[in-house]
């Protein structure tokens, strides 16, 4: 059951929400007991935001309502040639109860790139952020309070259009979920290993691969198991033997004078983690290098030991060390603790950002309610 609550007078953004309360929302005490364990995708919030596009009619209808199946045609778009792309940020509870999340403007100008490279509609930045307020505004008691604990929200957009024809979709829809996440690491931020993919390419030039498409995930779905069977918690991605990134987060790597080296290239999806975490780092002088990178130099400094550690950074676990690379007839390992030290300092000063803790010089943060 469900009640529709009065339009609202329209938004700063010049929309017009209709608001229809989830009358069998998650009773408080379930709810409580799901943000002492949440895990990570397994649990999702009583509301959702939905939002139409059409050919004719452009961004219309915004709404918010209960959490549920979305209905779709057999013949939509979607389906069949796989018109979709999504974001990933997180809100954060202070230590005054407020709710605050980290750069959205950055995420919403990373969809509409996606959007752009998928032949979707691309959502103005102001829409963007006023779903994530609106979904907030009744669903902000989702928000958890634990060290290291966050609400994830997942924005996302797919062709909705009945039909069968290689062409842009005429209908989408533009709909934001929220999910519980716990502390990523919760005993300990802990190195990760990864293994290093020759026969698999996560994107190739001129490809998706800087678009957030699920496409681009579901690649890396085979040579992410095969290094699970490594030990291996991430994989990594070459192209033409530079190196890419990880199947989900971006690659640093530390030398022996402090310098921080990350990958360019057209194919690597732009990080809103790493370039937080680069500009901290250039905040201390530590120099900053975004250039094209071959394995060959990683594992030539790693032997030479101008090459001391390597980091990753995500959405998820901010940043990780990472302590082992394995590939299929060597390995490079990082055991120095300097590199550790300075990627888990990077990650105390950024999540300290996050969660109100530490100063926010760059006026990253943004406050979801009140």
């Amino acid at each position: 059951m469900t009640i529709d609550l009065p339009l609202q007078a329209p938004s700063a953004a010049g929309l017009v929400w209709n608001v229809t309360r989830n009358t069998e929302a998650t009773p408080d005490a379930e709810r409580e007991a799901i943000l002492a364990d949440p895990g990570f995708g397994q649990h999702f919030t009583d509301h959702m935001v939905d939002i139409c596009w059409s050919e004719k009619g452009g961004w219309h209808r915004p709404r918010v309502q209960p959490y549920g199946p979305i209905p779709l045609d057999p013949a939509a778009a979607v389906l069949h040639y796989s018109q979709e792309i999504f974001e990933g940020l997180k809100a954060y509870r202070h230590a005054d109860g407020s709710i605050w999340t980290f750069r959205p403007d950055r995420n919403a100008a990373r969809l509409q790139r996606s959007a752009q490279r998928l032949a979707l509609p691309e959502l103005p930045t102001e829409y963007f952020l006023e779903s994530l307020r609106e979904l907030i505004a009744v669903d902000g008691a989702w928000v958890p309070t634990a060290a290291e604990t966050s609400l994830y929200l997942r924005p996302f957009m797919f062709a909705k259009e009945a039909f069968l024809g290689v062409r842009a979709a005429k209908k989408v829809g533009y709909y934001l979920i929220a999910s519980p996440a716990g502390a990523y690491f919760a005993g300990g931020v802990q190195p990760v290993n990864i293994a290093l993919s020759t026969r698999y390419a996560r994107a190739g030039k001129g490809g998706t691969g800087a678009a957030k498409t699920g496409g681009n995930y579901a690649s890396s779905l085979l040579p992410q198991a095969e290094a699970y069977e490594k030990g291996c918690q991430q994989v990594l991605f070459l192209d033409d033997g530079y190196i890419e990134e990880l199947g989900g987060m971006n690659l640093v790597l530390v030398t022996d004078d402090g310098r921080l080296i990350t990958p360019e290239s057209d194919s690597i999806l732009e990080g809103i983690t790493l370039a937080s975490v680069l500009q901290l780092a250039q905040d201390r002088g530590l120099v900053v290098e975004q250039r094209k990178v071959s394995i060959d130099e990683w594992r030539e400094g790693a032997a030479s030991g101008s090459i001391v550690g390597a980091f990753a950074c995500g959405t998820a676990a901010v940043i990780v060390p990472i302590g082992k690379l394995v590939a299929d007839d060597y390995e490079i390992v990082h055991d120095g603790d300097a590199a550790s030290e300075l990627a888990l300092s990077l990650r105390e000063e950024l999540t300290g950002i996050q969660y109100g803790r530490v100063a926010d010089r760059h006026g990253w943060l943004m406050r979801l309610d009140g």
